[in-house]
């Protein structure tokens, strides 16, 4: 045991990987940039020792921003196109909404004016409330445009997809602005008349999955999952980089351990999550989801020192994640909530177990995340390695035979979603798969 926890721990395979990506450019869902991240990725697993590395191409709605703006009475403010904004502009009267919860946007006269909301929530609310649902809470009220103020400070307008899986492209222009320029709008121009524009080429493209094997040729397997993109303004060394080079160096540690695997552990590194988990949609759409014993993604690691997990409703998770803190004497959070925002979720909302695995962090939100501020500089190479360490054992445990995981029936993921107040954020998204 001691051998293979000196190897991981001493390992810069991830770490190499990672340096790869963030070094591309733009990763954008669709984008020459976000191919080459594929390409690079396919071939650091078979390096790494995987099986049949190979690219599963799709299409997808391209979206490359052009130029935008917030033009006030008085001044014109700096701001970013939320991708998948159409390319639209609007003149209209701006309306505060501060954080944008539900309650707010009920008690709002919104037709024909510009909503703007914060990017974070009150320390008392009950729940996260994603972009994508005070967007369409603004549409829905008849909003003409769309204003996302970020909460953390530092000049870092936020940027993040709208739209549906239905209407890819957003019904009203959106923007992103900073935490500083939101207070200017705020402060100056409530209830004044303002300008937000929008300009971007919209057209077909093609986004690609990665996939590569380790252990025996089961029909059962565990998929240990990642996505390639990244926002166009930034490296994305956050948000995904560091989950992609966790897969990677899991990758090379599991080959070390190939002959411990019971079952065949699959690597997903999905396309185009950041435009609403198309990649792993399509995946979920073609897979055998009976055959999925469970799922384990990467998609927030390494930004804090400690893994988040969250399990939704799966005991067998939470108690997998716990005997592995236990064993290596590790902090790992569980939080069995449902959490539907990544690349699991399209597997978990039919009842496949699955993790969506983080780090615990005081930040509400991403943090620097989905702004210019997400560079290498933020994640730390002992992080990774350590989590690394925790991941490879885990994955190692819920691939053995008799680590039995029972799958949930979609009416019990439907209803807990209505439990946690998660269904009226799904509805209003257009994301509810449910025939209720």
């Amino acid at each position: 045991m001691t051998t293979w926890i000196s190897d991981v721990f001493t390992s810069d395979v991830g770490w190499t990987h990672l340096e790869h990506l963030v070094d591309i450019g733009n990763r954008m869902a669709g984008s020459d940039g976000e191919r080459e991240a594929a390409e690079l990725t396919r071939d650091a697993l078979a390096e790494a020792g995987a099986r049949n590395a190979r690219l599963e191409s799709f299409d997808i709605q391209g979206w490359t921003r052009g130029d935008s703006a917030v033009v006030a009475p008085d001044e014109e403010l700096e701001c970013i196109a939320l991708p998948r904004s159409p390319s639209d502009e609007a003149t209209a009267e701006l309306v505060d909404l501060g954080y944008g919860l539900p309650e707010d946007f009920e008690d709002a006269a919104l037709e024909g004016k510009i909503a703007m909301v914060r990017s974070d929530i009150p320390e008392y609310y009950e729940r996260y409330i994603h972009r994508r649902e005070k967007y369409y809470h603004a549409v829905d009220q008849g909003a003409v445009g769309f204003v996302y103020r970020n909460h953390v400070e530092g000049c870092l307008p936020p940027t993040g997809s709208v739209g549906t899986e239905d209407d890819p492209i957003g019904d009203i222009p959106a923007v992103g602005v900073s935490s500083e320029v939101g207070a200017r709008l705020a402060r100056r121009y409530d209830g004044e008349e303002i300008a937000v524009s929008v300009e971007a080429d919209i057209g077909d493209a093609t986004s690609q999955n990665i996939h590569a094997e380790l252990g025996p040729e089961t029909d059962e397997r565990v998929l240990v999952t990642s996505h390639v993109d990244a926002h166009d303004i930034a490296e994305g060394a956050l948000d995904n980089g560091a989950g992609t080079a966790m897969v990677v160096e899991l990758a090379n540690a599991l080959a070390a351990r190939e002959d411990e695997l019971e079952t065949r552990v699959e690597f997903v590194a999905y396309g185009a999550e950041e435009v609403g988990l198309v990649g792993s949609g399509y995946h979920a759409e073609q897979a055998d989801h009976d055959s999925i014993k469970a799922i384990v993604n990467n998609d927030g690691v390494v930004r804090g020192r400690t893994l988040s997990m969250t399990t939704h409703g799966f005991p067998e998770l939470e108690a997998a994640a716990e005997e592995i803190a236990e064993r290596h004497g590790h902090p790992i959070e569980t939080v069995p909530q449902l959490g539907p925002h990544s690349d699991h979720w399209p597997f978990v909302q039919w009842g496949v177990p699955g993790y969506h695995v983080m780090s615990t962090s005081d930040e509400v939100g991403r943090g620097w995340g989905h702004t210019f501020a997400d560079t290498l500089e933020k994640v730390e190479k002992r992080t990774l390695r350590e989590q690394a360490i925790l991941l490879t054992d885990l994955t190692v445990d819920l691939a053995r035979e008799e680590q039995t995981i029972e799958h949930r029936e979609p009416e019990e993921i439907a209803a807990d979603l209505e439990d946690q107040n998660l269904a009226e954020g799904s509805k209003i998204t257009g994301d509810w798969p449910y025939d209720n």
